[in-house]
Order: C-alpha cells, then sequence, then structure tokens
C-alpha cells in the first residue's frame, strides 16, 4: 500500500461517517496491505481493551473486555512501540480462541502479529491481525509492514480528533476527561436498533437538568443507565447518591431521604445528613420510586417543587441543587389510577421517560451479553477460555428471558461452573485449566421457551429426509474440508490442523469425497 493510498483512506475518514463506518474503512485498506483472515481494533478503557470494530470474527465479539493482565499477546502488544510478532506454534493462548470463524472457533497453528497506538504519547489501544496459513505474514515487506504501522497510528490518532471535536460540538464543553473516564463497571452492552434508540435518547438528555424517569421491567439494567446519564452530564465530577426506596421502611423513609437531628426520634443520636444533602451539586439516584409510600411521595414532592428540604426534628429549611433521576419497574400511569401513586410526583419526575427494552426484544444483543460475562467467568475461574457451542447459542437466542440481563448473567455463571467440572473431574475454582471449555446447552438448563414461534416448530409435522444419514454426512464432510482447503491455500498439513485430523486420513477424504 502506498503513502499516497494510505492519505486517500485519512481523507475518506474525515468526511462525515459514523465512527464505527471510519474504523471498518481503516481496517479494509490495513488488510489490503497485509492479507489476513482476522482484524481487530481494540481501544483500551482504563483497565480492558474493548473491541471498536473487527472483520473476521464473530459478531459477539463486541461484547467481550479483554483485561490487561490476563491476556499475555494482548499485553506484549500494547506494552510495545514496535510491531509484535508471535511464532506460529507459540504456546500464549490467544484471545481470539471460539470467535473466530474457522470449523471449530479455536485458533491453532497461526500466524499473529499486532502493533500498538499511542495518542500524545499514551496508550489508546492495539490492532491485531491473524492469519491461519502459518507464515503468511513472512510475504510482507518490512518496509511496507513499517510504513502501514506509522500511518494507521495517524489515521487513529486524526479519527479520534475527528469524535472529539464533533462531542465537543454536540455538547458544548470539553469532553477530554470524558472520553477517558470508564463506566464503572456498568456498561451497555448491545447495537440493536432498541439499545442503540436508547442510547440516543441518552445522548439528548444527559448534558440537561431534566429529571429522568427509567421504566423497565426487572432485570434490565435500570441502574446501568443512571449511572451512565450521571457520567455524561455536567455533573459527572459531583456525587452520584443512589437509594433504593423499596428498601426504606416507612418509619424512616424521612430521614434516610432528608435527614435527622439529634433526638428527632428513639435511636437518633446524633445529627446526619440524609440523600439529598449528600447529593447535593450532583445526582440523586431514587430506584423503585414505585414502591415509596404515600406520606413520604408527597414530603418528595415538596423538596423537588421548592429545592429545599428539611431534616427531621428542625424548622430550618435547607436549600439543595440535586438533579433527580428515577427508576421504576411499575407501570405509574397504572398506579396512579389505582391510586398507589400521586399524580402530581408523577408528572414532576417524568419530564424525560426512558424505557430500556427487555432483552426479549433485543435480538443478538443476547449473545453480545453472553460473551461480556463469559469473558469475565474465564477469569472468575482461571480457565484459559470459555465459549459457547452453537446450539447453545441457539438455545440462548430462543429464550424469552423473564428475568432479563440479570437472569442471563446468572445463568451463564451457573453453566460455566457445571462445564469446568464435566471437563476437569474435581474442578475447583481457583485451579488453573489450560484446554478450550465449552458450554452445551444441557449446561445452561433452559426450559425450552414456548413462544409462538416455538410453539408452531413444535405442531409442524416432522419433514422426512431428502437425503440417507450417510449422504448428509459426507455433505458436511465435504463442505468442512472445502472451507478447511481455501483459509490455508490448499495447504493438507495445515487444513489437518485445522480439522483436528491426521494429515494421511485427511488426505484419503479429499479423494473419496472428490472434493
Amino acid at each position: 500500500m502506498t503513502t499516497k493510498h494510505y492519505l486517500g483512506v485519512i481523507e475518506d475518514l474525515a468526511i462525515q461517517l459514523p465512527s464505527q463506518e471510519r474504523y471498518q474503512r481503516l481496517l479494509h485498506a490495513i488488510r489490503q496491505a497485509i492479507p489476513c483472515d482476522a482484524i481487530a481494533l481494540l481501544k483500551l478503557n482504563r483497565d480492558s481493551l474493548e473491541p471498536l470494530a473487527f472483520q473476521g470474527l464473530s459478531p459477539e465479539t463486541l461484547g467481550r473486555r479483554f483485561k490487561i493482565g490476563q491476556h499475555p499477546r494482548l499485553d506484549q502488544i500494547l506494552s510495545s512501540h514496535h510491531l509484535v510478532r508471535f511464532d506460529t506454534d507459540s504456546s500464549l493462548p490467544d484471545p481470539y480462541d471460539g470467535l473466530i470463524d474457522t470449523p471449530d472457533h479455536e485458533l491453532h497453528v497461526h500466524d499473529c502479529m499486532g502493533i500498538s497506538i499511542h495518542i500524545n504519547n499514551q496508550p489508546w489501544g492495539v490492532i491485531t491481525l491473524d492469519a491461519l496459513r502459518p507464515g503468511q505474514f513472512d510475504d510482507v515487506d518490512p518496509q511496507q509492514q513499517q510504513a502501514a504501522i506509522a500511518l494507521t497510528r495517524s489515521v487513529i490518532t486524526a479519527v479520534e480528533r475527528i469524535n472529539l471535536l464533533e462531542q465537543q460540538l454536540s455538547h458544548g464543553h470539553d469532553v477530554t476527561a470524558e472520553l477517558n473516564r470508564d463506566q464503572g463497571g456498568k456498561e451497555v452492552i448491545g447495537n440493536s436498533p432498541a439499545i442503540t434508540q436508547l442510547l440516543k435518547d441518552i445522548d439528548t438528555v444527559a448534558p440537561t437538568p431534566l429529571t429522568v424517569l427509567i421504566q423497565g421491567e426487572t432485570g434490565v439494567g435500570k441502574e446501568n443507565i443512571a449511572h451512565r446519564l450521571h457520567l455524561q452530564s455536567n455533573r459527572v465530577n459531583q456525587p452520584l447518591v443512589q437509594i433504593n426506596c423499596a428498601a426504606l421502611p416507612e418509619a424512616l423513609a424521612e430521614a434516610e431521604l432528608f435527614g435527622h437531628t439529634k433526638g428527632a426520634f428513639t435511636g437518633a443520636d446524633s445529627e446526619r445528613s440524609g440523600r439529598f444533602e449528600l447529593a447535593d451539586g450532583g445526582t440523586l439516584f431514587l430506584d423503585e420510586i414505585g414502591e415509596l409510600p404515600l406520606p413520604t411521595q408527597a414530603k418528595l414532592l415538596r423538596a423537588l417543587q421548592e429545592g429545599e428540604i428539611q431534616r427531621a426534628g428542625s424548622d430550618h429549611p435547607i436549600q439543595v441543587d440535586v438533579r433527580i433521576i428515577a427508576a421504576t419497574n411499575r407501570d405509574l400511569k397504572e398506579e396512579v389510577k389505582a391510586g398507589r401513586f400521586r399524580a402530581d410526583l408523577y408528572h414532576r419526575i417524568s419530564v424525560y421517560p426512558v424505557t430500556v427494552p427487555p432483552l426479549r426484544e433485543r435480538g443478538n444483543d443476547v449473545l453480545m451479553l453472553a460473551e461480556f460475562f463469559l469473558e469475565r467467568d474465564q477469569h472468575r475461574l482461571n480457565l484459559r477460555k470459555l465459549t459457547l457451542d452453537r446450539t447453545a447459542k441457539r438455545a440462548l437466542m430462543a429464550h424469552t428471558w423473564p428475568g432479563n440481563v440479570r437472569e442471563l448473567e446468572h445463568l451463564l455463571s451457573r453453566a460455566a461452573l457445571k462445564a469446568s467440572s464435566q471437563h476437569y473431574p474435581g474442578f475447583k475454582s481457583g485451579s488453573t485449566a489450560k484446554a478450550i471449555v465449552t458450554i452445551q446447552p444441557a449446561h445452561l438448563g433452559l426450559e425450552p421457551s414456548l413462544t409462538p414461534e416455538v410453539q408452531e416448530l413444535h405442531t409442524q409435522p416432522a419433514l422426512i429426509p431428502e437425503k440417507s444419514l450417510r449422504e448428509a454426512t459426507e455433505d458436511f464432510q465435504r463442505d468442512q474440508i472445502l472451507q478447511a482447503l481455501v483459509r490455508t491455500q490448499r495447504n493438507v498439513s495445515a487444513a489437518a490442523r485445522l480439522l483436528k485430523v491426521d494429515r494421511s486420513n485427511l488426505l484419503r477424504l479429499i479423494k473419496r469425497l472428490e472434493v
């Protein structure tokens, strides 16, 4: 690839394109200079590398977070200012095992290299390249590699400056610090239309002082949305104070919210600030606000209307400047009709309502979230890699998820432990396992989800196969062998390694199946 071509790429990236498309164009340009089977752009976010764009990996890879210190290949790439290339038979585990498009989703003997990206002398992220044919990167001219590295860094720097400028113009203030601030473990994982629209709503309302009501079923992640709203607001450097209204006893609700003086009630041995005072200048997150008793609702309404509170046992008002974010899994309109929630308070807190979609309406976000939880669980259990087989993925996609994201998280944690124990009899959390552990449907323990679509499939008459079992098996073998030969450019030895069969047996199959 020539310098002129790369400058053309930079010029293309400078036009009004979404960030994802900018990065995809960059990866496409790199693959033209350095042919490879998989390429990924990962950005450093505090202590993890997050996939921004990739080609040749499964779509759900977007859900993975590769923590620094847990992936030796990525650690070496990030810490070096030079091109890092690994031996084809390196024993270091590959972060993309189970995520690449091979017959068994594993990376066996292969070529792997990567470069780090630094902006303003600070590590920004890495680009990784993988080729399934060992020695494939030997064919790339070293000078061409160096030119690609230097200009790739220039492109990323240019794209980041464009993104920063766009966000500054959008928010009207300096967002440099916010760009480098992590989400504190409260990320919103997914790119489904429902989640994309939700994130747009958050971007719209977060910088304003408007009160936000977050609605959604139990387990959808309303708390994560509240944290994101605070992090994207101009109160981000002030406290975010959270209180679970469902856990407030009616007798103590007033004291918890507004504070109390010494001797205000039995047990009040000293004065204490309430949540409103603690959140002064920042954000107060009222979780499960639909559970507040009516008397407390009246006092809360006054605080919101007047911008002042009174501690229990005191006659002196205290001025507070608090941005309110409330959340509920109840239909507050129906609660108002039933007389269980004040209409005036409802209108006060629902200035800008947003709804977090249930998991069953989020499509492939299920698999992205699954990868996010698997990455976390594999390190908790000291496993080399934790993956889902194809039938397990289909089972997850077919489930209706009444418990939403929380149910998925807990189910995968149980499945990971079951699969580990089965793969390694006597396995205990904390011991080290070197093989890849694959979760199968039996480990999930899901009951069939009888949605209308699934019910229809169950009631349809069984189809009589047009092929015999032997013919179907041979077709499958032929297809797998052909894919392996294409990927290895008909290198039979490399294809045999991919398929985990003996080379001589593969040669006989190729001849018999006329591949």
